[in-house]
């Protein structure tokens, strides 16, 4: 079990350094590797796709206290094929990430 997480882990931080290398954003890379290692630390298995988690990091960060609108700089379309993943999938991992930063 800690070997499955830590490889979810290891995956989503991966998407993420490969998101960033792209569209450069050091403060938001910062928290969002942050907010990683936050769900990291849960006792709860990241489970699906590890691009989805990524991606819904990068959204729930970048609309943590505002109504969500997308992440500046990239269309939703161009977000959502950057990670490979689906809108409402972004959503929803959006939706578990902002949910566990909040405890």
């Amino acid at each position: 079990m800690a070997t499955e997480h830590s490889d979810a882990e290891k995956q989503c931080r991966e998407h993420l350094d490969r998101f960033f290398r792209h569209y450069r954003n050091p403060e938001l890379e910062r928290s969002c590797q942050k907010a990683l290692r936050f769900l990291a630390a849960l006792d709860q298995p990241l489970t699906g796709k590890p691009a989805g988690w990524a991606a819904g990091i990068v959204y729930a960060v970048v609309n943590r206290y505002c109504r969500p609108c997308g992440v500046p700089g990239i269309s939703n379309a161009d977000f959502e094929e950057f990670f490979g993943v689906s809108r409402s999938t972004i959503r929803k991992r959006s939706g578990q990430v902002d949910r566990a930063l909040a405890i």
